[in-house]
């Protein structure tokens, strides 16, 4: 896949610009470098692998997300502007939301009531606004960062917090595809900042199996959503029981 491709030939330049040669590599895996080099050819590395050859270069998977999107020079992110106009056409964000999870065209006039001149209208909008590339026979060519994000607080932003809110929760978490995780603690700057590097770490390996999944049929896709939240929070009930200085 060009994506791996491309990421690939990040690593390799991080490598490079910190002195780091296939034989530290293979060091650090505990392989051959012959067995190293054999995986830069073939561009073969589990997300451990990638992940490790990283902490080599004083860097982790975002950083060098990162890296690949600024060599490719591709849209990290829509101005306010942009996302209202999305925000305020359901069609036009459902369509959004299916090219950014690699849907095709058939699978879109497929799963959606689309007519095809309607889709193809919606598409060019979007082509206008550099997320796609569409191609001769209604092809379409994701054009964003692996890294694209929706604007903090923005208008799209807004639509699904709204949605979060209301549904998100309505769902007991039982099933075997299904899992939610509710820690509470103390931690310093220095550890609430750590952590939230981590959440960072974690939503890009998020983006890169989503990714990998990519060729799949869509049959043997689900969509799932995961929300990474921290911020300071008391149980309200416990305010009652506090001292009054604290």
């Amino acid at each position: 896949m060009a994506q791996i491709a491309a990421l690939v030939d990040a690593l390799k330049s991080a490598l490079k610009s910190a002195g780091i040669t296939y034989a530290t590599v293979a060091a650090g895996l505990d392989l051959s470098e012959s067995s190293v080099k054999r995986k830069f050819s073939r561009q073969e590395f589990s997300l451990s692998e990638l992940d490790r050859i990283c902490g080599l270069c004083a860097m982790d998977i975002s950083d060098l997300v990162k890296l690949m999107e600024k060599r490719r020079g591709r849209l990290r992110a829509l101005t306010a502007d942009q996302e209202r106009e999305i925000a305020a056409d359901l069609s036009l964000l459902v369509v959004t939301v299916c090219v950014l999870n690699r849907w095709t065209f058939d699978n879109i006039i497929e799963y959606y009531v689309f007519e095809e001149l309607e889709l193809v209208q919606m598409l060019a909008k979007l082509d206008r606004l550099r997320i796609i590339e569409l191609q001769p026979g209604n092809r379409i060519k994701l054009l964003v960062a692996a890294n694209f994000h929706w604007l903090p607080n923005g208008p799209i932003e807004q639509v699904f917090l709204k949605a979060i809110q209301r549904d998100f929760f309505t769902a007991r978490f039982d099933r075997e595809d299904q899992e939610l995780m509710v820690l509470n603690g103390m931690l310093s700057p220095a550890s609430n900042a750590a952590f939230r590097k981590k959440m960072e770490r974690l939503a890009h390996e998020f983006d890169l199996l989503i990714q990998e999944d990519a060729v799949l049929p869509i049959e043997e896709r689900s969509g799932y959503t995961v929300l990474l939240a921290l911020r300071d929070w008391r149980y309200e009930r416990f305010a009652a029981l506090r001292a009054p200085d604290h």
